[in-house]
């Protein structure tokens, strides 16, 4: 009886351990807010909430400004939207330029229905993001279908 009793006891000490390893994992809707070094190296994002979502904007990038040899003339000027397809937006500098919208956290460790914008290509993907791990963000950009798309990893820098 007396070794029954002490297997219960670390049974329950097993489960109460593996819960609280696998809390202290689990990840909350701001865990993802701070500074984020994209796959490149030529990028840092911020994310950090905007209303009850999740967004992001280019804080900081390897060319902040045109090269000596622009073709247009703009040498030493800041870079700007140039591949948006709206033309009035095209005057954005890239310095500061939101790229991530909307994203709402799942509860469970996925951040989704979001928009991600690409300055390299000018095109807007739809979004989702989860944690591989605190340093670790994977961010999914696709058109229509999630299965359909490139998945890119982010690395945290402020934590």
């Amino acid at each position: 009886m007396a070794e029954a009793v002490e297997r219960a006891l670390i049974l329950a000490v097993l489960c109460f351990l593996s819960a609280a390893a696998s809390a202290g994992w689990a990840a909350h809707g701001g865990d993802i807010l701070g500074l984020w070094q994209n796959e490149e190296r030529d990028g840092i994002i911020e994310i950090y909430q905007c209303g009850e979502k999740y967004c992001g904007r280019i804080v900081w990038t390897k060319a902040p400004v045109y090269k000596a040899d622009d073709s247009r003339g703009r040498a030493g000027q800041p870079r700007l939207d140039d591949n948006n397809p709206d033309p009035k937006l095209r005057n954005r500098p890239i310095t500061g330029l939101q790229i991530m919208d909307g994203f709402i956290f799942d509860g469970k460790n996925e951040w989704k229905r979001g928009t991600l914008y690409d300055p390299k290509d000018g095109k807007t993907y739809r979004g989702k993001m989860s944690l591989a791990s605190p340093g670790e963000l994977r961010l999914r950009g696709y058109v229509l279908f999630s299965f359909i798309g490139r998945t890119t990893t982010w690395t945290r820098l402020d934590r």
